[in-house]
């Protein structure tokens, strides 16, 4: 599904990443651990074209996302989920989770979707028309987690 191929990273004359190979197949869940600093960001920014790489291959579903805009990575079925939550903090619960499923044309879908996601996170249920900056730590990071499930991904990052 995803294929990272000697992938390096530089940040100005800083190398984040260095060679970096990893597969993620279907169905699996695959953990990037260690140390502040380490990279573990920088690659899933990179996967999701929020950062350029230096060298070497980011493949999805055998296509090469090198050039491909983040936006188009999220329809090509790739969610982030960012670390600090960075959602939408002036605009209600229902508001952001609208944002998740913008991208999609099946909008019955997209109805029994925001039931699961409400059902997934009933916190969210309670508060969807409560502005989104108002809600407690853990409460933003249900929205951001729901927001990235309304997308539909074939593949959910998550960096925590």
């Amino acid at each position: 599904m995803l294929k990272l191929e000697n992938l390096s990273v530089h940040y100005g004359a800083i190398e984040a990443l260095k060679n970096l190979s990893l597969e993620v197949h279907k169905g699996e869940i695959v953990s990037l651990i260690g140390a502040n600093g380490a990279g573990k960001t920088t690659t899933l920014r990179t996967i999701s074209g929020l950062e350029r790489k230096t060298s070497g291959n980011i493949l999805f579903l055998g296509e090469d996302l090198s050039k491909v805009s983040s936006s188009a990575i999220v329809k090509k079925g790739i969610s982030h989920i960012p670390e600090g939550r960075r959602i939408f903090p002036k605009m209600t619960v229902e508001e952001n989770l609208e944002l998740g499923a913008i991208t999609r044309k099946d909008k019955a879908q997209v109805q029994k979707d925001f039931e699961k996601a409400y059902l997934l996170f009933p916190r969210l249920l309670e508060r969807k028309h409560q502005i989104a900056g108002t809600l407690s730590g853990g409460e933003q990071q249900m929205l951001a987690i729901a927001r990235g499930l309304l997308s539909k991904p074939q593949l959910l990052i998550l960096d925590e």
